[in-house]
């Protein structure tokens, strides 16, 4: 048996897998999110492991004499600082707070375009450097204290083996991994003024990196000794989870945030910066523009503005509506990533009259968000990586209406696999692969993952939405105020 756990931003989710893949046992546990100040998003580590061990004994029982490894997906960016006794030196700072916009700027400026060199990606405020770099100046003393900077995950792997380690898809998301040559980068660690030796250990995803502690080992009444395998950040182990690991396979993430995900062989990275040029977890690369309010944006729309759960009922209003091409939603309510690093950009509905009702708006809402993730999509394009069909996850990608629009927008084949648990399951396969059930990532993949489903473009609103998303483009240059 293996187990693949997701530390979420919400809470944690576990899966016991057999070696065929089949999910025998699941459990997910909840934990709180702290906003200490506007635009800040805080969280404890320590109830990350407490929830996470409270969920692995249930998921353990009966299971005690089969567990052989044990791997990880983790919400990406987040600054964990351990002090000389392993002590949390404050609350972590997440992939969604917003404070570092200066910090960012100061990053940029100084390295300017080396900074795409030297990273392959520039300086947002959801990387972990630019976190690092707001400590120092913010909190000089914690600053001095710092032992060990470790993400998210790797916490909980610390805890669990006793080793400060981290993978190279989860290290290119903290502006501090030369992601090309898959080390880390000295000249933005000397920039910091932070040292090598204060950072984990670089592992492949699937690689073994420890085993279980004896003592946690007995607590759960484990028999074998249990390989911790590295595991990497939620994107790049969400895509394993679908299959998404070689070129010409697009994986789109339709959860909070909303990612576009591509698989390439080499190093590709953007000139501008607009994309994230990240390791992949199977041993590759990838390319990956994130929007922050994708289903977000839907779940906005159905529960605080319908005051309703009732999403059936608004999705299939939607799906009645008529076409329009000039009513348009911007999906910016947090501020945005890809394509317009904007931290202050709003979201929007233009193009109301009085004609209009909730069916039609809830469609534009998902049309614009579809454009939002076009918006990826197209760079992804013109940087010559070639796209064949795409694959679908997360609570979005229940609805067919939605896979369809997609498929239309997209241009391109829509698949559903079996794998729906998405990063969990990805953790579950580089458990396996570390464990040498299988020889690589792509090979697991290739058993386990199949389509189920798919959504085939309609030619004739293929070119209405052409139409309408070149409007589209057009709106955020003309409604930024920033």
């Amino acid at each position: 048996m293996y187990i693949g756990i997701d530390l979420g931003t919400s809470s944690v989710k576990l899966l016991l897998l057999d070696d065929k893949g089949k999910i025998k046992k699941e459990v997910s546990k909840e934990y709180p999110l702290y906003y200490p100040q506007e635009n800040w998003s805080e969280q404890n580590p320590e109830e990350w492991y407490d929830k996470t061990f409270e969920g692995l004994k249930e998921l353990v029982m009966g299971y005690e004499n089969e567990v052989k490894a044990i791997s990880f997906s983790g919400q990406m960016h987040g600054l964990v600082l351990l002090d000389k006794e392993d002590k949390i030196i404050r609350p972590a700072i997440l992939w969604c707070d917003q404070r570092t916009s200066l910090e960012c700027n100061e990053i940029n400026s100084y390295f300017n375009k080396d900074i795409l060199k030297l990273t392959g990606n520039v300086a947002l405020t959801g990387f972990t450097a630019p976190k690092i770099l707001w400590v120092k100046k913010n909190e000089p003393e914690n600053f001095k204290k710092i032992k060990k900077i470790l993400l998210p995950k790797d916490y909980l792997a610390f805890k669990l083996s006793g080793i400060y380690s981290t993978d190279m898809s989860d290290a290119s998301g903290m502006l501090l991994l030369d992601v090309k040559n898959r080390r880390w980068s000295e000249k933005v660690l000397d920039f910091l003024e932070i040292k090598e030796s204060q950072l984990p250990k670089l592992f492949e995803s699937y690689e073994v990196v420890g085993t279980l502690k004896e003592d946690l080992k007995n607590r759960l009444s484990l028999k074998n000794d249990i390989k911790i395998v590295a595991g990497g950040g939620d994107q790049a182990v969400g895509a394993i989870g679908v299959g998404a690991v070689k070129e010409g396979v697009l994986s789109v993430a339709l959860g909070t945030s909303g990612v576009v995900f591509a698989s390439s062989s080499k190093c590709v990275v953007d000139k501008e910066g607009r994309l994230h040029s990240f390791c992949h977890g199977n041993g590759e690369y990838h390319q990956m523009g994130v929007m922050l309010s994708a289903a977000a944006s839907l779940k906005w729309w159905v529960e605080d503005i319908e005051n309703t759960k009732d999403y059936n009922k608004l999705l299939l209003e939607a799906e009645e509506a008529n076409f329009d091409k000039n009513l348009h939603f911007l999906p910016y309510l947090m501020g945005e990533r890809t394509p317009h690093n904007n931290p202050f950009a709003r979201g929007s509905l233009t193009g109301l009259n009085i004609q209009h009702k909730r069916g039609d708006i809830t469609r534009a809402i998902l049309e614009g968000i579809t454009f939002g993730l076009k918006d990826t999509l197209e760079i992804i394009k013109d940087m010559n990586i070639d796209i064949r069909s795409v694959r679908v996850s997360g609570g979005g990608a229940k609805s067919e209406f939605w896979q369809q629009i997609i498929a239309n927008i997209f241009e391109v084949d829509v698949d559903v696999v079996n794998s729906t648990e998405g990063p969990a399951y990805g953790a579950g396969i580089l458990a396996m692969v570390g464990d040498g059930i299988y020889k690589d990532v792509n090979t697991a993949c290739s058993s386990l993952v199949k389509v189920m489903s798919s959504k085939t473009p309609n030619k004739i609103v293929e070119s209405k939405y052409r139409e309408k998303y070149e409007l589209f483009k057009k709106l955020y240059p003309i409604l930024n105020n920033n």
